[in-house]
Order: structure tokens, then sequence, then C-alpha cells
């Protein structure tokens, strides 16, 4: 919903009467774009948590149709502005689209976005990042906004976020920071990226709020190589959107890849892997044979773009002193959302 079309309420507390009536009404969806765009004109952190809980709640009311008939769709014959002569493929913003999409991540395994973002979002993105992980951290608040305000769930939800893993692993779940999950939800619309997601999917997308993750990864950091439709099953449709925050990949940890497409979910707990849960070496560099791993120099503001057949892996050496910030923010097709991810409407 645009500002103009909140004209013809007088007030702030009319809009949110009326928000309230779309609520007992059911018509959540609506609900969620009036908010947005009250919280658009006047920003208040307890509008910003209401939204992070309606978000959450309106997921039922989605209808479970696809606009595709199946998937994946047809790779496009061809997609202005792709340069499909590097190990990833690469456009511009301006060229961005959901036919450069579906070539770069159906055809060739991903999709790299170079300057997406622009360096003032970026810059806010990382000091939203710092606040939300120090209130973490600290168990209290930030003085302003709620950057870490953890969303109450049902048991049968509140059991499979993880929280304590996430922040193990130096990150912070973006749908507890209302701040910093209503910040990324306005620069995605800015630059296009809510219908783009929907047309890669075929619907309106929902994010995975047990994997939409705020980063701050230090250079001791362990990574392991695996493919992120092992821990979420078969049949889904998935999209994620990587955003670099820092430069990384030479003096911060960047992100190994092996540069193709896979049609499967390949063996774990084999070929000299340390988990039973990744993707061993031996078998990662077997399947590198004709596409060598690499591993990107990434810019503040590059977005990376991959689904769950995806092979990666945070990528550390010795020689690495700085922390890398970044955002990952996995999507789903309502139709096809996995079973054990907590739903957050976009």
């Amino acid at each position: 919903m645009s500002d103009d079309a909140l004209a013809p309420l007088s007030s702030l507390s009319d809009l949110l009467q009326e928000v309230r009536v779309l609520e007992e009404e059911g018509r959540l969806v609506e609900a969620i774009d009036l908010l947005t765009a009250v919280n658009r004109r006047r920003p208040d952190p307890k509008l910003e948590f209401r939204l992070t809980r309606l978000r959450y709640a309106a997921f039922p009311t989605l209808p479970a149709v696809s606009g595709l008939t199946s998937w994946p769709p047809p790779i496009p014959a061809s997609a202005p502005g792709l340069d499909e002569s590097l190990p990833i493929p690469e456009v511009s913003g301006e060229d961005l689209s959901v036919d450069a999409l579906r070539r770069g991540v159906l055809g060739h395994g991903s999709l790299l976005v170079r300057n997406l973002i622009d360096p003032a979002r970026v810059e806010m993105l990382i000091d939203g990042i710092d606040r939300a992980m120090g209130s973490q951290e600290s168990g209290a608040e930030a003085p302003g906004p709620p950057w870490y305000q953890p969303i109450p769930l049902p048991p049968e939800h509140g059991t499979v976020m993880r929280r304590g893993w996430v922040k193990g692993g130096g990150g912070a779940l973006t749908i507890d920071s209302p701040r910093m999950l209503f910040t990324l939800l306005e620069i995605f619309e800015s630059v296009g990226l809510h219908d783009l997601a929907t047309g890669y999917l075929g619907e309106r997308p929902a994010l995975s709020a047990n994997k939409w993750t705020l980063r701050r990864v230090k250079p001791d950091a362990v990574g392991s190589w695996h493919q992120d439709g092992a821990f979420l099953g078969d049949g889904i449709r998935a999209l994620n959107i990587w955003i670099s925050l820092s430069p990384c990949g030479v003096d911060a940890p960047g992100m190994d890849l092996l540069p193709r497409r896979l049609e499967h979910i390949v063996e774990t707990g084999t070929g000299g892997s340390y988990f039973d849960w990744d993707v061993g070496p031996e078998t990662v560099a077997a399947l590198a044979v004709e596409t060598p791993v690499v591993r990107p120099e990434f810019r503040a503001g590059d977005v990376l773009f991959f689904d769950d057949l995806f092979l990666h892996r945070t990528a550390v050496s010795p020689e690495m002193t700085k922390d890398r910030y970044a955002i990952e923010s996995w999507c789903f097709a309502p139709s096809a959302y996995p079973p054990r991810q907590v739903p957050a409407l976009w």
C-alpha cells in the first residue's frame, strides 16, 4: 500500500483502528500492508513488533496455490545482460530479472549481482546487526528501537528456532529484531527483490524465520560443505538471498562454492566428512573435477542467489583477521513450504 492510500484516514489512531478491523476479519495480509505503510510514515517499535507477529500469523491464510505448473520451471533460452562466461554467472542490478535468476540458479547453481545494495544502506544494516547482536548478548533491549525482541511462538515452532545454535555461529535471527526485519524488507522492496522472488517461485514468498539470519562471522569460524536441501526435505521450492555487507573472501571469511548445478542431494557423512550431515572433502573433490571450487572476492553490497541444492561452505584461512557481515534470507513457495521451517509472510 502506498503512502498516498493513507490520505483518506485522518490520523494515526484511525489507521490503527483500521488495522484492528482487518485483523478481526482475518484479512491479515491487508493488515500487514496497511501497518507497513503506517510504520513507513511514522516508525514505531511497537508497530514493528506487531508486524513480526502478523507476518507469522498470516501464513496459514495464504492460498497454497502455485502459479507454476511444474518445478523446476523451464530454463529461459537467454537473459539480457547475463554474463555466463564466469564461474559464477553475474548480472547487473539493472538487468536483474526472473529470466536471469532462473538461468543462473537453475542452469549454473547460483547468480551474483554486484553492488545491488548501496553503501548507505549497507552501513545501516551493519549498524543494525551490531545493535541486534549487542542486545542479544546482553539479554536486554538496546535504547531506542527494539533491536532484539524475540517473537513468542507456540511450542511446535519455538522448539525448532535453535536460537542458541544460531548465536554460537555468530548470528541472530532477523525475526527477533523487529527494526531490522522492517528495514531489510523495505530495502528488498526498493531494489525489486519481492517481485523477483515472487516471479521466480510462482507465488508470494514466505521467509523462514529460523533460517533468516543476521551474521557477524569471526575469522576463526568453521565451515563445512553442505547443501541446505539436506536439512529441508523433498519437494520444496526455495531461494536464498545472501547479502555480503563487508568485503570478504580475502581478509574476512567468504564462501567456497562449487560453481555448477546439482540436481540431487549428494551423499553426506562420508568422503572424509567431519559430521554426519556435511559433505566430505573427497566427495567435493570428485564433483569438482570439471568445475573447480571457487572462492569469490565479495564486495559490500553484493548479493548471491542460490537454492537448496547448491553446494557451499564458509571459507576461512589462517591469514584472515576481519569479521564478515552478511545476511541470509531463505524464502520458499508457500504451496511447497518445508515442514520444519517457521514461516513469515514476505
